[in-house]
Parts: C-alpha cells; sequence; structure tokens
C-alpha cells in the first residue's frame, strides 16, 4: 500500500504514546444539571483524547470531526509542546496566509496523524468516524486515515451540498460541496442503519386486493441481465394473450417461479386487465428502510446558512462563518448509532453535534450521550457550553452536561504522583493502562480495581499511614486461584510469601505503565 510521508511524520507517528496522561477537574458552576453523563471538556484535544482514554477506550461508537479545513485563510493554532525539534518547527505555530506549499500541509498532516490514532483507539471495535473536509485536504485525510485505519475499512465518501447558490466572488469555480469522509474501526463489525421510510416513498403504494396482504404497486418484471432462463411467455388468464420479454431481454424469474406467481395472483395486468404483466410489489415485501446514499443535498440535512441561523438565534457572539447545521449532524447519527451510543466529537466548535445528539435523542427516546472537546478559551464557555444549555433550555430537553477542565498530568516533572490525583483517578488509569480496557468503579471495593484474563488488581495508594504492602494487606486479598497485581510504594513482604499468596508487586510510580 503507497504511503503518505512528509516532513515531521517521524516525530508524530508515536507522538500519542508520548503524550502525558491528565487529570479532569469538573466545573460546576458551567455545567448543566446533576450527574449527566454528557460532558464537556476545554483543552487541547490531543491531550483531552489522551485523558478520556481510560473511562472511553473502545466504548464510542460514533466520532464525528470538523478539523480545520487548512484554507490558507485562517488561523488555527497548535499548543502541544512536543521535546522534538524538528516537530516543534512544524508545529506550535499559526498557519499563515502563504498560498498552497508544503509547509502549510506539513504542518495539518503532524497536527492530524496523533489525532486520528486516539479516534481510533477511542472507537469501538463495531464504531465508525465521520470526519468533514473539502479540497485542500481530502486526498491527504484519506493517506492518513489509510495508513492508521487501513483502506479496507473505508466506507465512502459523502458530498455534502453546503451551498445552493454560485458565489459571484470565485476566483474560479464557486464551491457547492464538502466531503464527509467515512471509515470502520472493523468494516465487518460495523452496521450502518436504515432511514425511515417516509410518506411520500409510501405513497405508491396505493393498490389493495384486500386479502390481508396489504397495500401493493406495480413493478418492472424484466431485469438488465440476461439469461436465457427468463425468456419465455407469459398468459394472462383474463384474455389468453401470451406476453414474451422483449428481444435482448428476459423476465427476471424462472417459469416454474412465474406458475407460481401466477397461482398467488401476484401478477397484474392493467386497470382493465387485459395489459402485459407487471409484478405486484407489496410494501411489506420491501425493506422498512431507505439505504443511505452517498449525496446529500441541502433541502435534505440543511447548508452553510442553516448552521448559522441556527447559532446565531442561540448565542451573541457567533465567530463561526459556517457552522454545521444540526440536520446534517442528526443525519450522521442516525446511520451510525443506536439508541444507547455515546458520540463523541473533538473539534467541538459551536457545539452542533450536542446539540444534534439531544435532539434526536428527544425524537427518539433515546439516551445517546456526547463528549465534545473544544481548545479555544473563548470558544467553549461563550460558545460551545452556551450554545448547548440554551438549546436544552429553548428546545426543553431532558438532559445535561458535566464541564470539565483539563487539570495536572497525572505525573509531574520529576516522574512523581501528582497530589491532585485521587483514588478512583489514579485506580482508572492503572487498569486500563493493564488491561487496555476501562475500569467498573462500580465493582471496586476497597484496594480491589477489579479482575480481568484471571487476574486481579489491586492498588495501595494515598492510605492513611503509607502504601505499604504489608503481611496484614494479604487479609484482603480475594481468596481465588488468580494472580494478585498489588500496586504500592514499597513491599515490607519476602519472594516466598508473594509467591504463597500468588501476589505480583508492581512499585508506584516506577512499575506504573505508560500508555
Amino acid at each position: 500500500m503507497p504511503t503518505l510521508n512528509w516532513i515531521g511524520k517521524e516525530a508524530v507517528v508515536n507522538h500519542d504514546k508520548e503524550v502525558h496522561f491528565r487529570l479532569l477537574k469538573k466545573v460546576k458552576s458551567v455545567s448543566v444539571g446533576e450527574n449527566s453523563q454528557n460532558l464537556i471538556l476545554h483543552g487541547d484535544n490531543l491531550e483531552a483524547l489522551k485523558a478520556l482514554m481510560p473511562y472511553y477506550g473502545g466504548k464510542i461508537k460514533c466520532v464525528y470531526i470538523d478539523p480545520p479545513y487548512n484554507t490558507g485563510n485562517e488561523g488555527w493554532v497548535y499548543n502541544d509542546k512536543v521535546n522534538s525539534p524538528k516537530i516543534k518547527k512544524w508545529l506550535g505555530k499559526v498557519v499563515g496566509k502563504e498560498s498552497e506549499d508544503l509547509c502549510r500541509h506539513d504542518k495539518w498532516l503532524c497536527m492530524m496523524y496523533p489525532r486520528l490514532k486516539l479516534l481510533k483507539d477511542l472507537l469501538s471495535d463495531d464504531g465508525a468516524i465521520f470526519v468533514s473536509i473539502d479540497d485542500n485536504e481530502h486526498c491527504n485525510l484519506r493517506g492518513l486515515m489509510d495508513e492508521i485505519f487501513g483502506e479496507e475499512n473505508f466506507v465512502t465518501t459523502v458530498i455534502w451540498e453546503k451551498n445552493y447558490s454560485p458565489r459571484n466572488d470565485a476566483k474560479y469555480f464557486s464551491a457547492s460541496h464538502d466531503f464527509i469522509v467515512v471509515y470502520a474501526k472493523t468494516k465487518d463489525l460495523w452496521k450502518r442503519n436504515l432511514f425511515l421510510r417516509s410518506d411520500k416513498q409510501n405513497k405508491y403504494y396505493k393498490f389493495d386486493d384486500n386479502d390481508g396482504r396489504g397495500l401493493w404497486r406495480p413493478d418492472n418484471v424484466l431485469v438488465k441481465t440476461f439469461s436465457e432462463t427468463g425468456v419465455f411467455g407469459i398468459k394472462n388468464p383474463n384474455t389468453g394473450e401470451v406476453f414474451y420479454p422483449p428481444k435482448g431481454s428476459c423476465y427476471r424469474f424462472s417459469e416454474e417461479r412465474a406458475k407460481v406467481l401466477l397461482s398467488e395472483n401476484k401478477f397484474y395486468f392493467g386497470k382493465d386487465g387485459k395489459g402485459k404483466p407487471q409484478l405486484k410489489r407489496y410494501l411489506s415485501e420491501v425493506k422498512q428502510g431507505v439505504v443511505p446514499q452517498t449525496i446529500w443535498k441541502y433541502d435534505e440535512v440543511g447548508h452553510n446558512q442553516t448552521g448559522k441561523n441556527e447559532l446565531n438565534r442561540l448565542v451573541d457572539m457567533n465567530i463561526f462563518d459556517s457552522p454545521k447545521p444540526v440536520s446534517l449532524i442528526r443525519h450522521i447519527l442516525q446511520i451510525a448509532t443506536d439508541k444507547n451510543d455515546i458520540v463523541l466529537d473533538s473539534f467541538a466548535g459551536s457545539g452542533t453535534t450536542g446539540h444534534a445528539v439531544l435532539d434526536l435523542n428527544k425524537e427518539d427516546s433515546g439516551k445517546r450521550r456526547f463528549i465534545l472537546v473544544e481548545m479555544e478559551d473563548k470558544v467553549v464557555k461563550d460558545i460551545t457550553a452556551k450554545r448547548v444549555k440554551r438549546a436544552i433550555e429553548k428546545h426543553e430537553y431532558n438532559d445535561g452536561f458535566e464541564f470539565c477542565e483539563l487539570s495536572k498530568p497525572l505525573f509531574d516533572e520529576n516522574g512523581q504522583i501528582e497530589a491532585e490525583c485521587d483514588f478512583n483517578q489514579f485506580a482508572t488509569y492503572i487498569y486500563f493502562t493493564e488491561t487496555q480496557t476501562n475500569i467498573d468503579l462500580a465493582k471496586r471495593e476497597d484496594n480491589f480495581i477489579g479482575e480481568h484474563s484471571d487476574r486481579e488488581y489491586y492498588l495501595i495508594y494515598k492510605e492513611k499511614d503509607a502504601n505499604v504492602l504489608t503481611k496484614s494487606f494479604l487479609k484482603k486479598l480475594k481468596k481465588s486461584d488468580a494472580v494478585k497485581v498489588v500496586y504500592a510504594d514499597r513491599c515490607l513482604l519476602d519472594n516466598d510469601t508473594l509467591e504463597k499468596y500468588n501476589v505480583v508487586f508492581k512499585q508506584i510510580p516506577y512499575e506504573v505503565k505508560v500508555y
């Protein structure tokens, strides 16, 4: 498979593993409601995605992101502090207004690569990611995602009609569309939903024989793929006339099948009963839904001005030229989520994704949850959170959200555990790095934090006296044959005792794994 290369790639390929795990700090004054499972997180989305991993790794059903399009006319800031001199050269700078050049594309690729890797890790095995983009980085995005997700997991590229009238100030062509690139985590496991059939689609099923089989409409009896077995005569029982398929074509069924259809009164010979045969296609036989198509028209899912109008009605200081419309994101959610799934948007911007989740939940009584991540200080509280809060109030959505800030790194600059880290936070991180699965805090009992693959995990942390594994602690171990992995600062047990009780001691912080 061809690979995409750019200056700085070698510095970011594994950079997601180097990003420190950070603590999350709830901000009650900005949150809405009590104990909501929705989350709006303020911080650099690379660090935020890493911080979310111990809680949501492998649990996100649908990711939607609207990253910078990198047109050369916008400013976006990358705040990651990376030690590599080469990556420093390319990252941490504002993209200039220079014309199309490698420098600008290199920066964009470096910014996107580690984020896409973490998003893939957060996706469930049956999940999918939808990425909005335009021509500036579409080809580069496909190359990145082929490398990270695997080209075998590419699903499709959707064309969204974002504008419905030409712009007279366009230098060459007036852009009428954006792309939405879709990849599955594992394509064989991902199942897209069908859209509900509309009254408009069902109106053609208007005939009824009153025999209990329901409404039907006439359908073609011919098929494009020619087969000799489909060439025969069908006799109209009303007139005795025999009808053959036109020369070069054939019926879509065999002669034996035609006899069965005749006996079951499944042919229609016109209003007067004297015409050529047509099939009766029953509404109950067709798919009870509509397959999503790859062109989304503005009158179906909204356009740029739709999104702008929606946002202007909810916030006073809209700085976004083209926020996505709620109907567009709802369309994605209807395709990619069920009622209890988690949706993540790590370039949250104006908060459309959160608004869309709440809106769809109200319509279908769903319990979908959203996680929004926004980096910009002037945006996250005054636009993202405010927009979702006002949408809740205006539309009477029966939910709220927790607002969180990224706090200090789990480990300080000396490699020690940050004092602000509480037991549950540390236990969550340890369990995730040990098992690559998320902890169930409801099953936690004192120092026991969970079990996985015939191993039990224990943590001695912030104890009253000291974080020490002693003989008295052995009484807290479960009576089982499983290996007991115990994290503590020190161990006062000899090797024979550890072996007798099937205990593996791991010293904090030196033997804490890094993800």
